[in-house]
């Protein structure tokens, strides 16, 4: 029996670290105006080659705006979005898209709800610079993936 409970726990102990992320880079210098209009601009050629409608904001390593632009007939409401999807992108480290499936997958996940600031919608992706987070992209307007897409067209502007 003994024998058992030890192998279960060595089971169980190896699902557990077999489960855990990878630690989060670390942050880096701002990023610059030049390299933030970079990942802003090739998100919104993306996003007007497909005609869809979207802001894009991109904020530095301390949540603050550096750059954001609207298409035109975008609705309002994705200005702030976009913004909250920035920060929340920056200021946990991971995608938006990793606290949209943690709630997605409900019971312990459904946490990431309760967190101040969290916004768990695709659209939110870090930008990482010499493996340092230099801020984030936030895309809203159009469906979550969408905005995921145009997100990553956007990180896509520095290579």
């Amino acid at each position: 029996m003994k024998t058992i409970i030890v192998l279960v726990f060595s089971i169980l102990s190896f699902a557990a670290v077999a489960q855990t992320p990878p630690p989060s880079p670390p942050y880096g210098e701002p990023i610059t105006l030049e390299n933030a209009r970079k990942v802003l601009q090739a998100a919104q050629a993306f996003a007007v080659g497909k005609q869809w409608t979207v802001v894009v904001a991109i904020v530095d390593t301390g949540g603050n705006l550096v750059a954001l632009e609207k298409i035109d007939n975008t609705q309002i409401a994705s200005i702030e979005v976009a913004l909250a999807k920035a920060k929340t992108a920056n200021n946990f480290k991971r995608p938006t898209k990793a606290l949209e499936d943690a709630v997605a997958g409900g019971g312990v996940g459904l946490r990431v709800l309760s967190l101040p600031g969290a916004v768990p919608i695709e659209g939110g992706d870090p930008i990482v610079i010499n493996g340092k987070i230099v801020g984030a992209i936030g895309v809203s307007g159009m469906s979550a993936a969408q905005d995921g897409e145009v997100a990553k067209a956007g990180l896509a502007g520095l290579k």
